[in-house]
């Protein structure tokens, strides 16, 4: 198990292919059709917000919140400098606040109660902050989940309804099937040394029990599950918009 990647997206180490590494490249795209599904719901669907708003949550998630998520114990095994580690996760940040900022003048100022939410969130999962209560399943379901469908549907719509709160209800639950098929498969890559056993069948036959058997239908379904939900997103972005 020593010699498996830490992630099945995972590139070999070593130089911007580490990037490309802690960018989660899947799941990235999984959390940002969540932002989407979110503004394909409101009542009127405005293009310049749905874009901004991506880039708010790419800026945010797929670098700082990854970025500040390796620097804290190395999960991924990258050699990228802790500094640079640290910049990636200021910037990002700071780039989403920025987009967040030019957004009050637009939608409103009920915008910076979500401006204020969004980095303790990233904060307190990505470091552990807060006594760590943000780093469990049913806060990953919440701040990767149901944060992105409020904000992005009161982007658009500048108020939240029941529509937008069913919404991130269906988005916890995905979020956490997420995390019951992601935390075993990491654990096999990562944590897990060696799996030895057999299964034996109701004719007597017997099969082998290693890993990589146990590993496959998780990250099968995370793959499918992955490129599901950004279909699905744009499916229903292109129903609105065209």
């Amino acid at each position: 198990m020593s010699a498996r990647r830490p992630a099945y997206y995972a590139a070999p180490t070593g130089g911007w292919r580490d990037w490309w590494t802690i960018l989660h490249p899947p799941y990235t795209a999984w959390h940002l059709s969540y932002v989407v599904l979110g503004a394909a719901l409101a009542p009127h669907v405005d293009a310049g917000r749905v874009v901004a708003t991506l880039l708010a949550f790419f800026f945010a998630v797929g670098i700082a919140a990854h970025a500040l998520d390796e620097l804290h114990g190395r999960p991924l095994g990258t050699h990228i400098p802790s500094a640079l580690l640290i910049a990636a996760g200021v910037g990002g940040l700071v780039a989403a606040l920025t987009m967040g900022v030019v957004g009050v003048a637009i939608v409103g100022p009920g915008l910076l109660i979500f401006m204020a939410v969004g980095p303790l969130l990233v904060l307190g999962y990505n470091l552990e902050l807060l006594g760590g209560w943000v780093h469990t399943d049913v806060g990953f379901a919440i701040a990767w989940g149901a944060f992105p469908v409020l904000t992005a549907y009161y982007v658009q719509a500048e108020r939240l309804d029941l529509t937008a709160l069913l919404a991130a209800v269906a988005a916890v639950a995905l979020s956490l099937a997420q995390r019951s098929l992601s935390t075993p498969a990491r654990a096999l890559r990562r944590r897990i040394a060696h799996v030895d056993g057999r299964m034996v069948m109701h004719d007597g036959t017997e099969r082998p029990l290693d890993a990589g058997m146990l590993l496959e239908p998780l990250e099968r379904t995370l793959r499918a599950l992955s490129w599901a939900m950004v279909a699905l997103a744009l499916a229903l972005l292109t129903a609105r918009m065209v």
